[in-house]
């Protein structure tokens, strides 16, 4: 079956040039895309050397600033120019964990796997004390600890249930799911999608009316009330930590002016559900724990890195077709899906470009991006100083800019593209996918998708996309936890989106015009 594929494909581009719906695609450069993508791929190689050699990325980390430096010094050394390490803005402080022991000694011993939330302090040395369990009610039952937290480690008494998972946590789009995408259609009077924002201020409303808001304020008041005490930490979990794997996020502010926030470890439910348990039957609970963290405040500015291949047509030079992704991750794992593939993909986009030796009409720029755990900062800062004027108005490399792609969904292959309501570009995509049917990528859905970079460009009238790419176990397992590492990458999946994304990026740059933009 390969065998016969692979014939019918070298029947398809012996073709030199092929028009779909009125657009021309060259088909001697995608076989080319292909054989460079799909059988001499570099994105392994790539992902191993952002993830297992330089560990997590938080923003402005030494495993970040290790890793940008590797992207900087790979993309020059395959020949793109202008590869920088490219400040953008203030970001604030780096933080590193250097060490982590959690266990209970009493009433037996017992290991505990935990990761401290970022921008928490450490212990400063081993400390033993008794596991507290405290009712967090509200401001006045908070006040029944006072005096008694030194040399504590906290728990809040709230039993997270157990539940077995019957269902995969691995899941590919159904031909019915592709379907329901492609059917997709605007909102009536051509209004757009609600975004993102919308639907996060609406999910804050929702969480204050149900009084959530008001135990996040407790929350915060007894960390206050257990540094000045001198606890030792507290642990937490949620009923996603479970079968060993554990979430952990921010823990609190990190400007630079914000002092360190109370160490906070995020642990398995199990063992969240155990220590508490044994504390409520009242058995003492003894706890050892050495937590060792650096915070890193000497450098506040956020970097991204920056590189590209210059355009040769003497008209069309100046204009810019741009890919990205962004580059920072959490500290439990190595960020490996998230969001190392998109990363390795992206720079695996421009050393195939390279390595075949395209001259693009117009120049292909990438981006890799800090700060997109913290609302999209590294390419917000990086458009509103690349394509806005001072009064925050549209230049004229705003007006040359043609168009931004980004993979930002985990390991799973592309299956098609999302608009962002952008409708004339339909036929031009649907265009670019028909030589890639036979690796699954062709629906085009007018929907929007939120969450990532490509909103940075859609903000400002720029042509942004993100890919719909196969959830795999992206939601359930590893975003944003310590399953988020090396071996959850499906290397087949990842040369696929390299090779779809440089045939998307070449076809881009070698267009009589720019892509269109929405309607204002």
């Amino acid at each position: 079956m390969k065998k016969i594929l692979f014939s019918v494909l070298i029947l398809v581009f012996a073709v030199p040039m092929i028009s779909f719906s009125q657009e021309a695609v060259d088909a001697s450069v995608m076989q080319k895309i292909r054989a460079e993508g799909l059988t001499r791929s570099k994105v392994m190689d790539i992902a191993f050397n952002l993830t297992d050699k330089n560990g997590s990325r938080l923003t402005n980390s030494e495993g970040y600033m290790r890793a940008a430096n590797y992207a900087k010094e790979t993309l020059g050394g395959w020949g793109m120019v202008n590869a920088v390490i490219d400040p953008w803005g203030e970001f604030g402080k780096g933080w590193d964990l250097q060490k982590m022991y959690l266990a209970m000694t009493a009433p037996y011993y017992k290991p505990l796997l935990a990761w401290p939330k970022t921008w928490t302090a450490g212990t400063k040395g081993l400390k033993k004390g008794n596991l507290l369990v405290i009712a967090l009610k509200d401001s006045a039952a908070l006040m029944e600890y006072k005096g008694k937290l030194k040399g504590k480690l906290i728990i809040i008494d709230q039993m997270n249930v157990y539940k077995q998972s019957f269902k995969a946590d691995a899941v590919r789009y159904t031909d019915e799911d592709l379907a329901k995408m492609a059917a997709a259609t605007p909102q009536a009077g051509g209004r757009r999608q609600p975004t993102d924002t919308a639907q996060m201020r609406q999910m804050r409303e929702q969480f204050a009316r149900s009084g959530a808001g008001a135990s996040m304020r407790v929350t915060s008041m007894l960390k206050t009330m257990a540094m000045e005490e001198d606890a030792i930490g507290m642990i937490s979990s949620s009923t996603r930590n479970h079968d060993g794997t554990i979430f952990s996020q921010g823990g609190g502010a990190y400007k630079g002016t914000d002092p360190e926030n109370f160490l906070d470890m995020a642990i398995g439910i199990e063992d969240y559900n155990t220590l508490l348990r044994i504390a409520k039957s009242g058995t003492d609970v003894s706890i050892e724990a050495d937590v060792k963290v650096k915070f890193q405040d000497k450098d506040l500015q956020g970097y991204n890195v920056i590189a590209e291949i210059p355009g040769t047509d003497p008209t069309l030079k100046d204009e810019v077709v741009m890919i990205g992704a962004h580059l920072d991750s959490w500290q439990a794992g190595t960020g490996s899906t998230d969001n190392a593939a998109g990363s390795s993909v992206m720079m695996e986009v421009m050393r195939i470009l390279k390595a075949i030796g395209v001259q693009p009409k117009r120049s292909i720029r990438i981006g890799l991006w800090s700060g997109e755990e913290q609302g999209l900062l590294g390419s917000r800062g990086y458009v509103k100083k690349t394509f806005m004027d001072a009064n925050g108005k549209p230049n004229k490399a705003h007006e040359q800019f043609s168009a931004y792609y980004n993979i930002d969904n985990g390991t799973g292959k592309i299956r098609g593209i999302y608009l962002q309501g952008n409708a004339a570009c339909a036929d031009i995509f649907s265009s670019w996918f028909t030589p890639f049917h036979d690796l699954g990528a062709k629906t085009i859905t007018i929907s929007n998708t939120g969450g990532t970079d490509h909103q940075s460009y859609d903000g400002v009238g720029l042509p942004g996309f993100q890919f719909i790419q196969d959830p795999i176990e992206y939601d359930t397992r590893t975003h944003h936890s310590n399953m988020d590492v090396y071996d959850h990458l499906i290397e087949d999946d990842l040369k696929q989106m390299a090779t779809i994304v440089a045939a998307f990026v070449y076809n881009s740059a070698q267009r009589d015009t720019k892509l269109p933009r929405k309607k204002k």
